[in-house]
């Protein structure tokens, strides 16, 4: 109902040519009209209209750890009420020097004095700032930045981030196992102890087809990173099929198998997978093909029905938006980091669901709980998820960040608690120096570079 507000012939005019806030003003009920004769947005803008007066920025506080193989980095960004600061985590494992840099010589000088509910112009604002866009580098920085801001608001509002992006669809969040052997019985070992976990989905790889965790198996005598070799695609597509079908076979039909390509396939090899894997109806195959030919998706929607997952290695929106609104994938796969943060990364949910795609965002190990928790705060408030990646936390993870998201029986449970119910533990952080961050890489079975 409009509220009942007296206006006279000669105002109402006054107001239209005013434009739109003028015709604002118009709008509002009598006891928001000030006596100075203060137009809509200077009403709205007004301290005394606002339940809580705004909060600045005063610090931000870079924290990079290293946390066993894990190159982490986290912030603190504090603010002008006493005790109240949001964490974020900008990990980038392999360049953490350059994020931890980024953070304390360009983001912090720019944010602090801000106010700290300014989170779009703010996230926009960075990034614009290094004329480049879409530098994973500082899309790291932003995401750190970000995170936090949208944990203050939480906290200040007395809410779960995942209510502040407009409730929970769901009561926990469904996540896949991960089932790794160096043969088919191996793998369905893994494969049944998943499942006993409670876990519905679970990802394979064969572990000799991959790089491990850390990029290279073992250093040389000059302490340089020998990189592993990666076998022929011919090996890779047969052993991978093999695998499928003895599962199949064995475990049976009921849990749902998906395997992560991560583009060390040629296009064509590739191709031959998904067509390969048709009758074997897998959840997916993850990065089917690597950035660089994307434009196989096409080809491989009119040649397979197998569903596609995207976007671990994608950073920009036009690496993501032609896939998704042609409907050549199923699944987007970012690694929210390194898109800039929950800020973009709830926009790109939004796209995604009108196409018929859905989210599962990119959770390895070597992402802090912080990040994790940004993930999970998502996938809550998402119609469109999927399924979502991730371990159960170590105890040293856990008390290293108080109030790590809960995982068990193959799901992860929020908690009430506001923001994004992480915290970090700063005096047991300081026993976990940052080494900078790693590179990663390996051979072809010729002895050539390899995407990793």
């Amino acid at each position: 109902m409009i509220p009942s507000t007296s206006i006279n012939r000669r105002g109402a005019l006054k107001a239209l040519t005013a434009g739109g806030a003028g015709l604002a003003a118009m709008m509002l009920p009598r006891k928001l009209m000030g006596p100075e004769g203060l137009n809509a947005e200077e009403q709205i803008a007004a301290p005394s209209l606002r339940a809580l007066p705004r909060l600045k920025i005063t610090d931000v506080r870079t924290i990079p750890m290293t946390v066993g193989r894990y190159h982490l980095t986290v912030v603190k960004v504090m603010t002008d009420e006493p005790g109240l600061y949001g964490v974020g985590c900008g990990t980038h494992s392999e360049r953490q020097a350059v994020v931890a840099d980024t953070i304390e010589r360009y983001m912090k000088p720019a944010i602090v004095g801000r106010y700290a509910d300014d989170i779009n112009d703010i996230w926009h604002m960075a990034w614009l700032a290094p004329y480049w866009r879409a530098s994973v580098d500082a899309s790291n920085a932003m995401s750190a930045i970000d995170g936090a801001l949208w944990d203050i608001l939480g906290k200040r509002a007395g809410m779960p981030v995942y209510e502040l992006l407009g409730g929970k669809l769901r009561p926990a969040v469904p996540m896949f196992a991960n089932a790794n052997g160096s043969s088919p019985d191996e793998i369905e070992d893994g494969v049944r102890a998943a499942i006993e976990e409670g876990y519905q989905f679970v990802r394979i790889r064969h572990a000799d087809s991959r790089p491990p965790a850390d990029g290279w198996s073992e250093v040389d005598d000059e302490g340089a990173p020998v990189f592993p070799a990666r076998r022929r695609d011919i090996v890779n597509v047969n052993e991978l099929v093999e695998t499928f079908e003895h599962l199949r076979d064995t475990v049976g039909w009921d849990v749902e198998l998906s395997h992560d390509v991560h583009g060390a396939l040629s296009p064509s090899s590739a191709l031959t997978l998904a067509k390969a894997c048709e009758p074997l109806r897998l959840h997916f195959l993850e990065d089917l093909f690597s950035p660089e030919d994307a434009h196989w998706y096409e080809h491989a929607r009119a040649q397979s029905s197998t569903p596609i997952a995207y976007g671990e290695l994608i950073v920009n929106q036009n690496e993501w938006v032609p896939l998704a609104a042609n409907r050549w994938i199923d699944y987007i796969r970012c690694h929210i980091s390194a898109i800039g943060g929950l800020t973009p990364a709830r926009k790109i949910a939004a796209c995604c669901e009108f196409f018929g795609v859905r989210t599962s965002w990119h959770g390895p190990a070597n992402v802090s709980p912080i990040g994790h928790a940004v993930n999970m705060h998502l996938d809550l408030a998402t119609k469109n998820f999927g399924i979502a990646e991730g371990d159960p936390f170590s105890d040293e993870l856990q008390e290293l960040f108080p109030g790590a998201p809960e995982r068990r029986n193959g799901m992860t449970y929020p908690s009430d608690a506001p923001g994004l119910g992480v915290d970090i533990n700063e005096e047991m952080a300081a026993n976990y120096p940052p080494q900078g961050g790693r590179d990663r890489g390996m051979r072809c079975f010729d002895g050539s570079p390899c995407h990793p």
